[in-house]
C-alpha cells in the first residue's frame, strides 16, 4: 500500500471512447485496491474541464494532450503548468460530414482523405457556405481538421474559421444544420452515422502521424505535493488498459458506457455487430505500445501551434516546455 497523500480523489472527464480506462479502473475496483476513493466528475466542455482542474475542483483529468503545451506557452487563458505520466490514447479522431453534404458534392466512403478535402475546397471557393468545427483550439482535432484541407489547399486551411463546440454537441449541432461537419473523437461520428446524419469521411491516422491525444493531466503543484497518490491513479489506470487490451468478453464494458451515458446506440451488439466489434477493437487499441509520454508528441503539437495558431518558440523554449509537460 503507497503512503498516500490524498484518498478521496475526483477526477474529471468528458464522455468520449478514450476515457474508458479510467471508468473501467473505478468500476473493477482498482483504485480502490490502491487506497483511493475516487469520484468521476463528468464536464460539458474541454474548457471547464481544464479551468476545473487548473483551480483545483478536481484533482485529474482526461484531458487534450495539447492543452499542456498550451498552458505552458501562456496560450489558455489560465497559464497554469500541467503535466502527464500518463497516455489515454493516440490519435483517434474522425473528420464527419453532414450526409446531404456529401451526397451534393459527391463525397463517398471510397474518396481517399484527400480527394474528400479536394471536394470541400472546391465548393469553399465556389463560395458555399460550410461550417466546420472542433472541440477545442489546441487540440490534435483543430490540428486534424486543417492538415485534412491542406491536403487540397493550405491557403483554404490556413484562413477557413473554425467553430468551437464540445464533443457531446457535435451530433445535434449537424442535425440542426449548424454546421456541416466536424473533427471529434468516438463514439460521436459513430452516433451521427447511426442515426443517418452524418458520414466519416477521414481519420485522423490518415492525416497525421501517432501522437498523443488524450492524457491523464494534473497540475504541476498537484503533482509535487501528491506524488505516491498520483503515481497509484496511475498504476490503477494502467492496469484497466492492460485488462481492456486483453479482454475476451466486452459486455461489461459496453453495459458501463452505456450507463455513463457515451454509449447511445440501442441493440447495437445485436443490430450492428460491425460497428460493435469496431468500437471494441478500438478500445483494445487506444493505446498502442506504451503509455507513457513521448517527448515526439508535444514536438508535432508544438510544431502545430506554431503552423496553426501563428505562436513563435525558438528551440531552446521549446525544449523547456516539452519537459515541462511530461511527468516522470
Amino acid at each position: 500500500m503507497y503512503d498516500l497523500e490524498k484518498t478521496q480523489i475526483q477526477i474529471g472527464y468528458l464522455p468520449l471512447l478514450d476515457t474508458v480506462a479510467i471508468l473501467w479502473a473505478k468500476q473493477r475496483g482498482f483504485f480502490a485496491e490502491l487506497g483511493l476513493d475516487v469520484s468521476l466528475v463528468q464536464e460539458a466542455s474541454w474548457a471547464s474541464l481544464r479551468d476545473r482542474l487548473a483551480f483545483g475542483f478536481i484533482d485529474a483529468a482526461h484531458c487534450l494532450s495539447a492543452m499542456l503545451p498550451a498552458a505552458a506557452l501562456g496560450e489558455d487563458p489560465l497559464g497554469i503548468p500541467l503535466q502527464t505520466a500518463l497516455i489515454l490514447s493516440y490519435n483517434r479522431a474522425f473528420i464527419s460530414l453532414h450526409q446531404e453534404l456529401c451526397y451534393e458534392l459527391g463525397i463517398t466512403a471510397d474518396d481517399s482523405a484527400q480527394a474528400s478535402a479536394e471536394k470541400i475546397v472546391a465548393a469553399l471557393r465556389q463560395q458555399r457556405s460550410i461550417h466546420l468545427a472542433h472541440v477545442f483550439k489546441q487540440s490534435i482535432h483543430h490540428y486534424c481538421l486543417r492538415e485534412w484541407l491542406a491536403l487540397a489547399n493550405p491557403k483554404v486551411a490556413r484562413e477557413i474559421q473554425l467553430l468551437t463546440l464540445p464533443p457531446a454537441y457535435m451530433v445535434e449541432a449537424l442535425t440542426k444544420h449548424h454546421i456541416n461537419g466536424c473533427c471529434v473523437g468516438e463514439p460521436w461520428n459513430t452516433q451521427g452515422e447511426m442515426l443517418s446524419i452524418s458520414q466519416i469521411v477521414a481519420s485522423s491516422q490518415e492525416i497525421m502521424p501517432k501522437v498523443a491525444d488524450k492524457v491523464l493531466a494534473v497540475t504541476a503543484d498537484w503533482a509535487m505535493q501528491h506524488p505516491n497518490t498520483h503515481q497509484a491513479m496511475i498504476i490503477a489506470i494502467q492496469k484497466a488498459q492492460q485488462e481492456l487490451k486483453n479482454l475476451e468478453n466486452y459486455t461489461a464494458v459496453w453495459q458501463m458506457l452505456t450507463d455513463f451515458n457515451i454509449i447511445q446506440f440501442q441493440s447495437l451488439v445485436t443490430l450492428h455487430s460491425q460497428r460493435f466489434h469496431a468500437i471494441e477493437q478500438m478500445i483494445r487499441n487506444l493505446v498502442e505500445g506504451s503509455s507513457q509520454p513521448k517527448v515526439k508528441d508535444f514536438e508535432w503539437l508544438i510544431s502545430q501551434m506554431a503552423k496553426w495558431d501563428q505562436i513563435k518558440i525558438d528551440e531552446n523554449l521549446k525544449a523547456k516546455i516539452i519537459r515541462s509537460c511530461i511527468l516522470n
